[in-house]
């Protein structure tokens, strides 16, 4: 596994996020700022400021091209070589070029959603050949994840009762990769919660620190305001110890000069009407041996084998479905998984995820045999299972949070 600079970088994050969780409010209200002049050090708060000034620099590309979206967001167009990942030499000498092969059978069944639809490029906007378009990250993107942005698995030791999953999952034999069809939501989120619905793909050997890479949809409204899903990757090498989404920090590798990893995607499924879904597949390629991302008909790009220890060779454990994060205490959130309605509502009431496959050692699509299902509290997000017609394996899950069962 790459230690020396990519867990420097990650570490580095780590430091700045523990200096802005300290003194983010300095930078986001006026009235603290009025209230605790004199018990913040001036000197902290220049030096948390230069910290994330010198990180914005860093991890911001220079551009060739930018894109101001309608919902605020600036997209840079980069230079494939100067993206965040090749900051780290040994990535950048094992820069892969090449395709990857797509799994057999990986084309027969599709979402209703074949091309993921963003806002920044909803006029036809495109980056120049040889560049990627990457969301411009900002201070308070770093000081959301510092603050609310840790994610977890079911299976994270010990469990964190902050964070509730619904899920299915599969965990019996080695896997190398999964696919499945997520319908897209508007959930409503509370304060700095954050609801998504995603697939993870991890190793999870006892007595050994878990790797993971997921993908999927997310609303985190303290990072963007308006609410609406967007697209995410989120990797780990150690257990959740550590980790990075999108392009915050070097790891993943982007190859698709059309989707922004963080930007929001649409169309939006509406609550006994019509629902859009997409597929999510990742899988381990086996030519180059990293992890690759596909949405819908678009291969986003690669997590870098070098960057885990276990996942170098198979992942142990497949899960499918939605979390929900609240730091609230007292009464439990009202925060939403997926549609907000229980899984007992069905088809264009409730989340779903669709057609769950894994990818065997041969590179071939498989239907999620043995799967099994999961949640934190059943009264507050729930989850179902079936088989049939179409969708083969699905399951539905969700929930509105905060009801009469669910205190």
């Amino acid at each position: 596994m790459i230690m020396s600079n990519s867990c420097l970088d990650i570490s580095t994050i780590i430091s700045v996020f523990v200096l802005l969780s300290l003194f983010s409010s300095v930078f986001s209200s006026n009235d603290f700022r009025e209230e605790n002049e004199s018990s913040m050090p001036a000197g902290e708060k220049l030096n948390a400021m230069e910290m994330i000034n010198a990180y914005l620099r860093k991890i911001n590309k220079p551009f060739v091209k930018s894109f101001k979206s309608p919902d605020g967001d600036v997209i840079d167009c980069v230079f494939f070589h100067l993206q965040p990942a090749f900051d780290i030499p040994e990535l950048r000498e094992k820069m892969s070029l090449s395709l990857p092969e797509l799994p057999k059978g990986h084309d027969h069944i599709a979402g209703n959603n074949l091309e993921i639809k963003q806002l920044w490029n909803s006029k036809g906007e495109s980056c120049p050949n040889g560049t990627i378009p990457i969301r411009r990250t900002s201070a308070s993107d770093i000081i959301s994840i510092s603050k609310f942005g840790k994610k977890y698995s079911r299976k994270d030791i010990p469990g964190k009762s902050s964070h509730e999953h619904a899920i299915g999952y599969v965990d019996e034999g080695e896997f190398y990769g999964a696919k499945a069809l997520l319908n897209v939501w508007k959930p409503t989120v509370i304060g700095n919660d954050f609801s998504l619905s995603q697939i993870w793909v991890l190793s999870n050997i006892r007595g050994r620190l878990a790797n993971s890479v997921e993908a999927g949809w997310h609303v985190n409204p303290s990072e963007n305001i308006d609410g609406l899903p967007r697209l995410f990757t989120f990797w780990t090498p150690n257990g959740y110890r550590s980790g990075c989404y999108n392009m915050l920090c070097p790891g993943f590798v982007q190859t698709s000069r059309t989707i922004s990893l963080g930007a929001a995607i649409s169309p939006i499924s509406t609550y006994n009407g019509e629902q859009y879904d997409a597929a999510f597949m990742i899988w381990k390629d086996p030519k180059s041996e990293n992890w690759w991302l596909k949405v819908g008909n678009e291969v986003i790009g690669y997590w870098p084998a070098s960057l885990f220890t276990d996942l170098r060779n198979h992942a142990t454990l497949i899960e499918y479905g939605g979390e929900v994060y609240s730091g609230s205490s007292g009464k439990h959130t009202s925060t939403q998984m997926g549609s907000g309605h229980f899984p007992d509502e069905g088809l264009g009431k409730a989340a779903y995820a669709r057609n769950l496959e894994v990818v065997d050692r041969a590179n071939n699509l498989n239907p999620a045999s043995n799967l099994q299902l999961y949640t934190d509290k059943p009264n507050c997000y729930g989850v179902t299972k079936g088989y049939g017609g179409v969708w083969h394996n699905y399951i539905y899950f969700g929930g509105p949070g905060y009801n009469p069962k669910c205190l």
